[in-house]
């Protein structure tokens, strides 16, 4: 099963290798990965994408939260959450298909960063599986020149954020 967990640790040199070397240690592979400061300069939060089962994962988030740098661990698969990712495209579209593929980028609530008369730049902010079908539809349109995701950044529903205290 597929797991989105966001950590709070402390924006320290080191803390993010000690995370990840959990992970690698254990055989299990981080799908992607996300890194940021958040509103306290002192703590970071990382937001990844593992597959597991529930029990494997509760176990990594148990040994996660042993790390002295873990500040705080939720798995957001558990409840309601908001998950987005960003893709950046650079596409060549022949002259012929470019009302078509500007046309279909703004249907599907993409920007157009970077109109070029050979190709564009375009940009999406959507769920993993509305990405993955807005980079396929796209491939059949115009050729795919880069492709860059960003990776899933999730959110929680509840009230209380991540911050509050261990589990």
């Amino acid at each position: 099963m597929r797991h989105i967990i966001a950590i709070l640790l402390q924006n320290e040199a080191g803390a993010l290798t000690r995370v990840a070397g959990l992970f690698s240690t254990r055989g299990y592979n981080i799908e992607s990965l996300s890194v940021a400061a958040t509103d306290d300069p002192t703590v970071s939060r990382i937001t990844l994408v593992t597959r597991g089962s529930d029990a494997a994962v509760q176990q990594i988030i148990n040994q996660l939260n042993k790390l002295i740098d873990v500040v705080a661990v939720e798995d957001m698969t558990r409840g309601e959450h908001f998950e987005r990712e960003l893709v950046l495209l650079k596409l060549k579209v022949r002259p012929e298909q470019t009302d078509a593929v500007r046309g279909y980028v703004v249907r599907a609530g993409g920007r157009v960063m970077d109109p070029a008369s050979e190709g564009f730049i375009v940009e999406l902010t959507a769920s993993e599986s509305e990405v993955d079908a807005f980079v396929t539809d796209l491939g059949k349109g115009a050729q795919l020149l880069e492709v860059v995701r960003s990776g899933a950044l999730g959110i929680s529903r509840l009230e209380r954020p991540a911050r509050a205290a261990r589990e």
